[in-house]
């Protein structure tokens, strides 16, 4: 099995994005400090306010170089509180972070910031994108067209939406019926805007069918990612409250997408969030735990682990940070 490590020793990261830019691996977590907010299922004690960027030549020497800050609340003209997990893109020399942060109402919207280089810094729009909500943006491109998913349940206010409109108060489905879906969208060729209205990515069991609210160990709560392997796509995410990254496969970036199996077992901590990225041949899982910071109000820490795939496209089942934990 191979060991997971961890990357930045000396602050506290999370919710990694990592693509490749320039030939060198980028890093684009959240960052965690000691708010000294009390733990509650809203995340309020996750009251993270700036990011900063990681870049590595090379996973297997782990050296990581820390590019300091690149974004914070105080520069953003609509912000509130809360930058949480972002995502950046790359088109036509520049570079574009899409990021969730609350408004002065304290409701979730994903805000554009532009740079000229994968390290920033970069400099927020005014306003953010039409249309947006929730959190958890993921940037997935292909053939010159980018595509977001997003949303997050609970803290990241999904459940209080449905068919891209507000509710009059937060409404969960019953047990028994299908769960709340993650978000896709493409985007804008000007990469500031949605070039549509963002639909329902569909994650169905085997039989086909779409997976319950109930179904706790499966369906969708956080954490959106997508890659592309053996010309499959991947949409892995969190499944929250269960703690396990799970994922599902399809034929095209919309989806459906058909669940197949847990990538990480539970890991030490509030959350689970991850990224997967191929590097100089190999695949890599980025992800982050509680483990150093033991006692305080679970400040996240990044970690890198080799991602392994069976002879038939399913991925291998990563062992997390907590003990004895078995995968069904």
């Amino acid at each position: 099995m191979k060991q997971a490590k961890y990357l930045v020793p000396n602050d506290y990261m999370a919710d990694p994005a990592v693509h490749v830019f320039n030939g060198k691996l980028y890093i684009y977590p959240s960052h965690d400090r000691e708010s000294g907010i009390p733990e509650n299922d809203n995340g309020d004690h996750f009251d993270m306010n700036d990011y900063h960027v990681f870049s590595m030549d090379d996973v297997e020497e782990g050296r990581v170089t820390d590019h300091g800050v690149v974004l914070k609340v105080a520069d953003i003209p609509w912000a509130g509180r809360q930058l949480w997990d972002c995502d950046v893109a790359h088109k036509n020399g520049k570079y574009y972070m899409y990021f969730p942060l609350k408004d002065k109402n304290d409701i979730f919207r994903i805000g554009v910031a532009t740079a000229d280089r994968p390290e920033g810094f970069f400099t927020p729009e005014k306003r953010p994108i039409p249309g947006s909500y929730s959190i958890d943006p993921a940037i997935f491109e292909e053939n010159g067209k980018y595509y977001m998913y997003f949303g997050g349940i609970w803290g990241g206010q999904l459940q209080r939406y449905r068919s891209n409109k507000a509710l009059e108060s937060a409404c969960f489905p019953a047990n028994s019926e299908p769960a709340i879906c993650p978000k896709v969208v493409r985007l804008s060729d000007d990469m500031l805007e949605f070039a549509e209205e963002p639909r329902d990515a569909l994650i169905l069991d085997q039989n086909g069918k779409p997976l319950t609210q109930g179904d706790t160990t499966r369906r969708f709560f956080e954490a959106s990612w997508m890659h592309k392997y053996n010309g499959k796509y991947y949409y892995s995410y969190s499944t929250g409250d269960t703690h396990l990254l799970c994922y599902a496969v399809g034929d095209n970036p919309y989806g459906p997408f058909t669940y197949q199996g847990v990538i990480l077992t539970p890991v030490v901590g509030w959350t689970t969030h991850h990224a997967i990225v191929e590097f100089k041949g190999k695949w890599y899982l980025f992800h982050h735990d509680c483990v150093p910071s033991q006692g305080k109000t679970w400040l996240r820490s990044l970690k890198v682990v080799e991602l392994e795939y069976n002879a038939d496209g399913t991925i291998k089942t990563v062992a997390g940070s907590v003990a004895g934990q078995s995968v069904t």
